[in-house]
């Protein structure tokens, strides 16, 4: 048998279990306590109030203008409906849906461009630049 040396009663595994129960008992000694000197009660009742600063968002915003009513909205989407046809009617763009078409359209849009560059005519302003 051999005798350790230095072995005292607080060591070995027995040292670590009353280690532990010190950090516990000092945890919950420390967290046991609330300060509530600061706190303040919080009403159900009570609405918003006007506190003096900017901006305040629990009151709402006054409106800017009045607003539309149902006829004045519908009198105003049917003049973009009727807008909206009088441009498409235009035609603006060509349509075509055959490939060969649309080939031979893609050369002469071409050959016509460079003849308005290099001419520097605006069909916009000139109908028979060209």
């Amino acid at each position: 048998m051999t005798i350790n040396i230095g072995e005292t009663g607080f060591s070995g595994t027995g040292r670590f279990c009353r280690m532990g129960a010190a950090v516990v008992l000092l945890a919950i000694a420390g967290c046991s306590s609330t300060n509530i000197e600061g706190a303040t009660p919080v009403s159900a009742t009570d609405g918003p109030k006007d506190t003096g600063t900017y901006p305040n968002l629990n009151i709402p915003p006054k409106v800017a203008a009045q607003q539309f009513t149902d006829a004045e909205k519908n009198a105003k989407l049917a003049q973009l409906k009727a807008d909206e046809q009088t441009q498409g009617s235009k035609g603006g763009a060509v349509r075509v849906t055959n490939p060969a078409t649309l080939n031979a359209l893609a050369k002469q849009h071409g050959a016509d461009a460079l003849k308005q560059i290099e001419a520097k005519c605006d069909p916009a302003l000139d109908p028979t630049c060209k």
